[in-house]
């Protein structure tokens, strides 16, 4: 026998029914920007923030990979279902024996926008860009895994001829690597293996120039399936399909709209009302109610990633690992989740996601109040007393928000410290962690791939995406060491070591291992989750309701 349902209930089932006939063309709707868009084949997309740029050297964030994997495309791209390697600009590829050397063969159909090929030497000098010391791009580890790649981005060499690059004519690229690298392949769906326009970078400003106008519609020339066509800030970023693109015969999408909403619940309503066929989240006090009326729009995806809080090592209070640590240490993740964050994600009492390329770590760091209460007095402040007002920073979010409210109340409770909130949009935000101008400040690291070496290299002495200005000879030391490794257990091994150290020291604080919540209208087809968030744009196609066609 069925339950009956309350008046709330009736009320709740209403409104998705209303939603759905409005946002997606029911019977009787009125026609909707997201309806329209359907017709004429274009997606519509929530995007989170406004991009830091769409230059693939200078940015390391989420909102502008998804932009940049619609406009460029590298030698490998990933099946979005089971993120296994596919071809990509390179039609094939080799691999020598002993797994160090690997040789891509580049399609003879490759274009950039404009009808020019995409040759060998495009790829080599997208890698001497963003290796080169003065372009100071934060992201030049991710080719480190290549021969003295890591020597030329730290100045230790200065002939690029030294890097283990090679083209052996305009189609054919060797890459020789330091030490086997099982993901390697994986890697070339991220940005900073894409190659980059030389002609126009250079007729611009030049190679390590920064934020340049070649990254403007007017002059963008790019290789992927589709190519800027209007870039309003804060408005909407729009695409459009690449003729030129070798596969373009297969790309059905004619366009992709890219909106920077920052607000969740301005991303919720203009979902519901029509405006969207995808959003970038969904608000947290939302997702409760989404799951209990069972709303047909909401997905909920397992997504490889850490949200923590960053903490900025090279000024007091935080300067002392006792202070890190007591921090660290009366955060309770578990009500955190229960009460705040939901959506089934999971306390995360260690950094790396369990089950990072089949590694899941032992360390813990745990709720202990008492202990935390005991660091602190031994750093000089027992009982709070002397301490500092410090700043939470956050990248402008209602939900970031919530959570930073919820553990500012935490540490009050727990430490007797006064921490004040502050929050900052996607680019001052960046701005602030690049140059340690913060106290603590909200962080997520989303796996490029599925290894622990991902996430683990971010806090390497010196690295672009470490920005709490922590150092550690033994870290560093255990890191590359397991890199090296060839064997899968003694890698797994010493990255526990590693995360042992790094957990002790303290320059973060895990907070909860993701899901990825989203709406997706059913208009949008050939949609394929994955635990990395890939989405491969030219295999998506929109496609109204038969009545809605017509």
């Amino acid at each position: 026998m069925s339950r009956p349902r309350s008046d709330w209930q009736r009320v709740a089932a209403l409104v998705v029914c209303v939603a759905a006939a409005v946002a997606f063309g029911g019977c009787g709707a009125r026609e909707t920007r997201a309806g329209k868009a359907s017709v004429e084949g274009v997606l519509l997309v929530g995007n989170g923030a406004e991009p830091q740029e769409l230059d693939p050297h200078l940015v390391s964030g989420v909102p502008e990979h998804r932009v940049l994997s619609a406009l460029f495309e590298g030698l490998v791209d990933l099946d979005p279902a089971t993120l296994e390697p596919i071809p990509g600009t390179a039609e094939r590829w080799t691999v020598s024996p002993d797994g160090l050397v690997y040789t891509f063969y580049l399609r003879d159909g490759a274009q950039w926008s404009n009808g020019d090929p995409v040759t060998a030497q495009d790829f080599l000098y997208a890698w001497e860009r963003i290796l080169t010391p003065t372009l100071a791009s934060e992201y030049a580890s991710m080719l480190h895994c290549v021969a003295n790649a890591r020597a030329f981005n730290t100045g230790e060499i200065k002939d690029f001829s030294q890097v283990g690059v090679k083209a052996l004519d305009d189609s054919t690229i060797e890459v020789r690597l330091e030490q086997p690298t099982p993901y390697f392949l994986s890697l070339h769906v991220h940005y900073t293996w894409y190659p980059v326009p030389r002609k126009v970078i250079e007729a611009l400003g030049g190679m390590t120039a920064r934020n340049t106008k070649w990254t403007q519609p007017e002059h963008m020339v790019s290789n992927g399936a589709f190519k800027l066509a209007q870039w309003e800030p804060d408005k909407v970023i729009r695409v459009e399909k690449n003729p030129h693109y070798w596969n373009a015969a297969a790309v059905r999408l004619q366009g992709i709209a890219f909106y920077p909403i920052e607000d969740a619940m301005t991303e919720d309503r203009t979902f519901r009302t029509g405006g969207l066929h995808l959003t970038e989240n969904v608000p947290l006090p939302k997702i409760e109610m989404y799951q209990k009326e069972q709303f047909p729009f909401l997905h909920i995806d397992p997504y490889l990633g850490t949200y923590y809080y960053r903490i900025n090592t090279t000024e007091p209070p935080f300067d002392d690992a006792r202070v890190r640590r007591a921090f660290a240490l009366s955060l309770d993740r578990d009500t955190l989740v229960a009460q705040v964050v939901n959506a089934g994600r999971q306390p995360a009492a260690h950094y790396v996601p369990p089950d990072t390329g089949g590694y899941t770590s032992n360390a813990r760091m745990p709720y202990d109040v008492e202990q935390a209460r005991r660091l602190l007095a031994e750093a000089g402040y027992p009982g709070g007393q002397g301490f500092p007002k410090v700043e939470l920073l956050y990248n402008t979010s209602d939900d970031h928000k919530r959570i930073a409210e919820a553990v500012q109340q935490m540490w009050n409770q727990a430490l007797g410290v006064e921490v004040q909130l502050l929050n900052q949009d996607w680019k001052v935000y960046l701005n602030s962690m690049n140059t340690l101008n913060y106290d603590i400040a909200r962080s997520g690291w989303i796996g490029d791939y599925s290894d622990p070496y991902n996430f683990l290299e971010c806090f390497l002495s010196g690295n672009g995406n470490n920005r709490t200005g922590y150092a550690s000879d033994q870290y560093d030391r255990l890191v590359r060491k397991g890199a090296s490794i060839m064997y899968k257990t003694g890698r797994l091994a010493t990255y526990q070591q590693a995360e042992d150290i790094l957990l002790a020291d303290a320059p973060i604080i895990p907070v909860y291992f993701y899901t990825r919540p989203y709406l997706l209208s059913p208009d949008v087809k050939n949609w394929q989750p994955n635990h990395l968030g890939y989405i491969s744009w030219k295999t998506l196609y929109v496609e109204p309701p038969p009545e809605q066609a017509r």
